[in-house]
């Protein structure tokens, strides 16, 4: 079981490097313990106004503090580690030390940072910037009456238009308007 001291230890060893520090793999289980154990220490009703309560309700609160703060210095470090390997490539060192949820989120924030360094490269190459569009064709419209803000298929606002304003939306859309008698196509 993990106590106060394992807990601020692992903080203060976060806080002075700036690799990625070892934990145990059950580390957040054991924490969510050792909190349970203190909650229900300063819970109880018999010792409620005692000395040796109210140091337990301070000693949890500050326990929840060091695990928040150890938490946020860890996914700063993830994030400069993404930054670093999308550049370099990683240490096996500090992916050995991750977590297995921070191993995920390590791999998400690179699978994201890849994804925009494609869109980056299309970009330069004179591409379209979105590549999940590629399939989706625009169509040019004007509309026959005043149209309020709706949803794209996508769930973005789109509009709201006035009659006579010409607009470049995805085809699918464009046809639903021109159907329900809104909008009429213009021919390019």
């Amino acid at each position: 079981m993990i106590t106060y001291n394992d807990l601020y230890e692992a903080l203060r060893k976060e806080r002075y490097s700036e690799q990625l520090q070892p934990l145990m793999k059950d580390f957040v289980r054991e924490v969510a313990g050792y909190l349970r154990e203190r909650e229900s220490f300063s819970s109880d009703t018999k010792t409620l106004f005692s000395e040796e309560n109210q140091k337990n309700k301070k000693q949890l609160e500050n326990a929840i503090s060091i695990f928040k703060e150890l938490i946020l210095r860890r996914k700063k470090k993830l994030l400069d580690l993404a930054f670093i390997s999308a550049e370099t490539g990683i240490s096996k060192r500090d992916f050995d030390n991750m977590l297995s949820f921070e191993r995920e989120i390590f791999d998400k924030i690179m699978k994201a940072i890849n994804e925009g360094d494609k869109v980056m490269e299309k970009l330069l190459s004179g591409g379209d910037e979105n590549p999940e569009s590629a399939g989706q064709k625009n169509k040019f419209i004007m509309f026959k009456q005043d149209t309020d803000e709706f949803l794209d298929l996508e769930g973005n606002k789109l509009g709201p238009f006035k009659k006579g304003d010409i607009v470049n939306i995805p085809q699918e859309i464009a046809n639903i308007l021109i159907v329900d008698n809104k909008a009429d196509p213009i021919e390019e």
